[in-house]
Formats: structure tokens, C-alpha cells, sequence
């Protein structure tokens, strides 16, 4: 019998020390988090500095996931503020531990 792995998709949310926000979707969150923290990908999140991981949620299907993307996206700032608040309302970077160095200086709020 073909077990075929179930696929999972994050919405996420990076934040710089200001507070610009950057709303994106991954199927590796872990991958995505190194990759935004230690600015490998030129954009919008090296250029404005959006290296803590602040919220992300999970799917399983990723048209819901874009869905998602595209509905936090089109939100209103204060939306989103408060959004991240719900269950990070100190706005700590949740992947702050994920990687074995921190080759970054981690700033804080």
C-alpha cells in the first residue's frame, strides 16, 4: 500500500525590530525562518530587516494556505498587530532557538 506523507504548509509572519511586517507561506518553516533571519534571499525582508519569526499557522492544504496569505495580507495593521498579540503579545521571535548558533545578534523590542 502507497503511504503518501501529508504535506504541511505555514502562513508566517516576520517582523523587524521597527515593526514592518512580512506575511509569507513555506512548506519548510524551519528553512524559511534561517533563510529570512540570516538574510540569504535578497527582498523585502533583508531590505526592511525582518528577521524574528512572530506568528505562523499551520495547513494542510495549500490553497487554504494561500488563501490565508492573501487574506492576512490585505488586512489593516492594526489587524495584524493584533493578531500577532493573541499568542505572542510580547513579540519574541519564536525561532529564536531553532538554530544550533546565532550568528546574528538577535536585537529585541
Amino acid at each position: 500500500m502507497y503511504n503518501r506523507r501529508e504535506r504541511v504548509y505555514f502562513v508566517y509572519i516576520m517582523s523587524s525590530i521597527t515593526g514592518t511586517l512580512y506575511i509569507g507561506v513555506t512548506n519548510n518553516i524551519l528553512r524559511r525562518a534561517w533563510e529570512h533571519k540570516f538574510q540569504l534571499v535578497d527582498g523585502f525582508t533583508k531590505k526592511y530587516d525582518c528577521y524574528r519569526l512572530v506568528r505562523y499557522e499551520e495547513y494542510n492544504d495549500i490553497n487554504q494556505a494561500i488563501a490565508r496569505e492573501k487574506q492576512l495580507k490585505n488586512w489593516s495593521r492594526i489587524k495584524k498587530q493584533n493578531l500577532i498579540k493573541l499568542n505572542n503579545p510580547k513579540w519574541v521571535d519564536l525561532s529564536h532557538d531553532w538554530f544550533p548558533t546565532n550568528k546574528r545578534k538577535i536585537k529585541k523590542f
